[in-house]
This record gives C-alpha cells, structure tokens and sequence, in this order.
C-alpha cells in the first residue's frame, strides 16, 4: 500500500481550503483518509497553515511520500529540515540538543523574515492609505474652490441684476417725475 501526504480540497467554489491528509494513494482526493495532520488556507495572505509537524515526522518516517504542494508546505513549516536533522543524529553526525539548536535557530529567522514581511506591507499599505486620502483631500479642496467660485459668481450676477433693476426704477422715476415737472412748469 503506497501511502501519500496530499491536499484534500474543501470549502465553497472560487474559496477553497484544504486538509493535509494521509491516505493511500489508491483513494479519491476528498475520499477516505488514514489521518489529517493539519490544513492549508491560500486564501489568507500570507496563507494560513495549521499541521501537527510530529505525526509528519512520524508519517514521513515510515516512508508516506508527500505530494509537491505538500512538499513545499512541509518544507516552509521545517518539517524536512527536521527530518533531514534527524538523520545526522541518528548517523552520530552531531548530538541532539546541536540539532535542536539549528532548528530553532532556522525557526527563528524564518519567523523573523515573515515578521519582516508583514511589516513592510503593512507600511505600504499605510502609505498607499495616506496617499488615496491627501488626494481625496485635494480633491475636496478643488470642489470647495469651485462651489466657493461658483457662488461669488452667482452672488455678482444677482447684484449686478439688481443694480440693473434698481437703475431701471430711478430711470422709470425720473422719466415720470420729468413729464410732471415739465407740465408743472408750462402751467405756470
């Protein structure tokens, strides 16, 4: 029975997630499973994964042969650098604690370089934030110039009609008052 680390898909359409499953290679993709030792969401970035690195070990010791995808998970979470270390304390290459130290040590700057990473997108998305709002802030601005403009514009127009109106009424008076006055003066 050849028994194979693979992805079993879950989820909804366009969405997908996936258990990290140990089955014999013989099974459907979402079928029967011997164990689930843990599960990978893409859609999260970075992705999202959850595994129980001790039973991969253990799979991987007894010879279950993990899929690429799977491959490369194992190898991101430092599953194969922990096997590949075992080996050297098994050969009496070096001790155990010296294994556990470089472990921990790959483990530590893996972390470091994520940390670093989600800093520097996080910056990024700070400055792009600050960026769309002091260009909505002009844009803001331009508007309130051009109501500001607009309404002076209006402002002039209604005094310069009703200045107009009013030189229409003192020319209407005084071509009333001219008639009566020019009548005044030849009655007298």
């Amino acid at each position: 029975m050849a028994v194979k680390i693979r992805l079993s898909r879950h989820g909804k359409k366009n969405f997908a997630f996936y258990h990290i499953v140990v089955a014999d290679s013989r099974a459907p993709r979402d079928g029967r499973y011997i164990e689930q030792i843990g599960s990978y969401n893409p859609n999260t970035d970075p992705a999202t994964i959850v595994l129980n690195s001790e039973r991969a070990l253990a799979w991987l010791g007894v010879g279950a042969q993990p899929t690429d995808t799977v491959r490369s998970i194992l190898s991101r979470e430092g599953v194969l650098l922990r096997r590949h270390l075992q080996g050297g304390v098994a050969k009496g290459a070096f001790s155990q604690e010296e294994a556990d130290r470089k472990f921990n040590e790959w483990k530590a700057k893996k972390e470091a370089k994520l940390q670093e990473k989600k800093n520097a997108k996080n910056a990024k998305m700070a400055e792009i934030a600050k960026e769309r709002i002091a260009a909505e802030a002009k844009i803001n601005q331009e508007r309130a110039e051009a109501i500001a403009k607009r309404k002076a514009e209006e402002a002039a127009a209604k005094a310069a009609e009703e200045a107009a109106a009013r030189a229409a009424e003192e020319a209407e008076k005084n071509a009333e008052e001219a008639p009566a006055e020019a009548e005044n003066s030849t009655e007298a």
